[in-house]
C-alpha cells in the first residue's frame, strides 16, 4: 500500500498497540475463567466471533443502512466529490466511495475495513451547513481515520467488549430465571447458581475494563485525526469552526433524532448528545470541544496561518 501524506502519529501507533495488548491479555484472563468453571465457552465465541466478522467485513454497508446512507455519483454530488478528489490527490490515498444520508443531524462519518473497502460520508444537514473549506476539513479528519486503520482497529478492539457484555447478560438472565433454587438436584442448582454469579462478575468487570480502554483510545484516535486533517488541508480554522458550527447546531435538532444517532457516536465527526447530557458527564468516545479547539489553535500557530 502506497504511503499517504497524512501526518503519521507515533502516539496514536502506541496507545493502539498498548491497548490491542491489554485487551489481549484481558481476555486470556478471562477465556482462563471460563475454562476454570467449564463453561461452554466455544458455543458463545461462535455466536458472537459470527457477529464480529459480519461487523468487520460489511461495516461499510451496515453503517449506510443503519445511517439511511446511499452511495452518490459524481453526478448527483459533484461538490461533495471534488472535495474527496482533492483530499485523495493531496494525501496519495485511494478514492472512498462517496455517500450522503439524509438527516439534520449535521454529522459524517467514515467506515470500513481498509481503504480500498472505505466510504466516506456526508448527512445533507452537514453539508447544508458547512461552507466548503469547513466540510473539506471535516472529510480530511474522517479520510484521515481510513489512513490510520482506525476503523479496523476499533472493530478488533471491541469484539472483547462485546463478548463480556454478551455473556454478562447470559449469566444474569441464567441466575434470575433458574439458579438460586433448591429442588430434587440440590447442590447441583446451587453450584449452578454461583458459577452463573461468578461468570456474570467476571465478565462485568472484563467489560467495564474494555470499555473505558476503548473509550480512551477512541479520544486520543479523534485527537489525532483533527491533527492529520488540519496538517493535510494547511487550515485548522475551518476545521474549528466547522466543530463550533456544528456543536451549536446540535442543540437544534429534535431529541429523538439524537438520541438514534447516538449509537453511532464512535464513527461520528463529532457526538450527537441528546439534550441533558454533556460530554463531561459521559465515558465519551470523543474529547471536550475545548480540548479540540484548543490543540487546533496551537497547529494554527505552528503553520502560521493567518500571517
Amino acid at each position: 500500500m502506497a504511503r499517504t501524506r497524512f501526518a503519521a502519529d507515533r502516539g496514536l501507533v502506541s496507545r493502539m498497540l498498548v491497548v490491542m495488548f491489554l485487551l489481549g491479555l484481558l481476555y486470556v484472563v478471562f477465556v482462563g475463567a471460563l475454562l476454570a468453571v467449564n463453561i461452554a465457552w466455544q458455543l458463545i465465541i461462535i455466536v458472537v466471533g459470527g457477529f464480529f466478522l459480519i461487523q468487520f467485513f460489511a461495516s461499510d454497508r451496515i453503517a449506510l443502512f443503519a445511517m439511511h446512507g446511499r452511495v452518490v455519483t459524481p453526478e448527483e454530488a459533484p461538490e461533495l466529490h471534488a472535495i474527496v478528489d482533492r483530499l485523495c490527490a493531496m494525501s496519495n490515498t485511494p478514492k472512498p466511495k462517496v455517500a450522503i444520508a439524509d438527516s439534520d443531524v449535521p454529522n459524517a462519518f467514515a467506515t470500513g475495513r481498509s481503504q480500498k473497502r472505505a466510504v466516506v460520508c456526508a448527512t445533507t444537514g452537514i453539508m447544508r451547513r458547512l461552507d466548503a473549506e469547513e466540510l473539506e476539513g471535516v472529510l480530511a479528519h474522517e479520510m484521515s481515520h481510513v489512513a490510520h486503520h482506525d476503523v479496523a482497529v476499533m472493530t478488533i478492539a471491541s469484539f472483547l467488549g462485546v463478548l463480556a457484555g454478551f455473556i454478562t447478560r447470559i449469566a444474569f438472565y441464567s441466575e434470575m430465571f433458574g439458579g438460586g433454587g433448591y429442588n430434587r438436584r440440590g447442590r447441583n442448582d446451587q453450584n449452578t447458581a454461583m458459577i452463573a454469579f461468578f461468570v456474570m462478575i467476571v465478565s462485568a468487570v472484563v467489560y467495564a475494563v474494555s470499555f473505558l480502554l476503548i473509550r480512551a483510545l477512541s479520544r486520543y484516535r479523534e485527537l489525532s485525526a483533527d491533527r492529520a486533517g488540519a496538517l493535510l488541508t494547511g487550515r485548522p480554522s475551518s476545521l474549528a469552526s466547522a466543530l463550533q458550527k456544528v456543536t451549536g447546531a446540535m442543540g437544534q435538532i429534535p431529541t429523538r433524532d439524537l438520541r438514534s444517532a447516538e449509537a453511532f457516536n464512535a464513527f461520528f465527526f463529532t457526538p450527537a448528545l441528546a439534550k441533558g447530557a454533556s460530554l463531561s458527564s459521559l465515558f465519551s468516545t470523543h474529547p471536550s470541544l475545548e480540548r479540540r479547539l484548543q490543540q487546533l489553535a496551537e497547529i494554527s500557530r505552528e503553520l502560521g496561518e493567518g500571517r
